[in-house]
């Protein structure tokens, strides 16, 4: 199938976004399986509505065309969010099935949004998804401000770009998200930190 075309001329910025959100992903795979992706979408306050940005290349974008709709989830479990940016994921996490879409809630995650993709635009780098919230839940409390699990987001966003950023960079950069970590976090960010610094070595090795 085709997803319906975006008016190129429309920009999220016409629907007061107010920043990009680090979230999870789930979408349907061409078994009827439960695909799990790290996406940052950009959202509005009310959450009526959001953007994704997934590249064409991406599981996602290609279940997205086969069935566009999915779930967002926003969570504090940034071990699942490291393990699942760079495919270290042993198994599916547990789910069950959407309520108002065909697709899967995680079973441990903070809030969910179940949507609809209602257009999108292909001409870019980056496909540009306009996606309708149509149910919305609440799993348990978001944890709350922690610095460890802050650092291991950004410690995955970057172990995702290990061959685009120098990797001396990543390094140094790993390095100070290393000692926040070691201040503030729990075992689950310490087994994250552990895993994405893994990567970096793989990294260093093969260059």
């Amino acid at each position: 199938m085709s997803l319906p075309a975006l008016d190129p001329g429309a920009r999220p910025e016409t629907r007061a976004v107010l920043m990009i959100l680090e979230a999870l992903v789930t979408t349907t795979d061409a078994d009827g399986g439960l695909h799990l992706a790290p996406m940052g979408p950009w959202v509005t306050d009310d959450f009526t509505r959001f953007t994704l940005r997934p590249f064409p290349t991406s599981n996602t974008y290609q279940n997205l065309v086969r069935r566009p709709e999915g779930v967002l989830h926003v969570t504090d479990d940034v071990l699942l969010l490291a393990r699942a940016a760079v495919g270290q994921l042993p198994e599916a996490p547990p789910a069950r099935p959407a309520e108002c879409v065909s697709g899967f809630v995680l079973e441990d995650c903070c809030r969910y949004f179940e949507f609809v993709v209602r257009s999108a635009d292909a001409s870019g780098p980056r496909v540009r998804l306009e996606a309708e919230v149509v149910r919305a839940g609440r799993v348990r409390d978001f944890f709350g401000f922690n610095r460890a699990k802050h650092a291991v987001v950004e410690a995955a966003i970057l172990a995702t770009r290990l061959h685009l950023i120098p990797l001396a960079e990543v390094a140094v950069e790993f390095a100070k998200l290393r000692v926040i970590v070691g201040k503030t976090g729990g075992p689950a960010e310490h087994r994250a930190m552990e895993m994405l610094e893994t990567k970096l070595r793989e990294a260093e090795g093969r260059r």
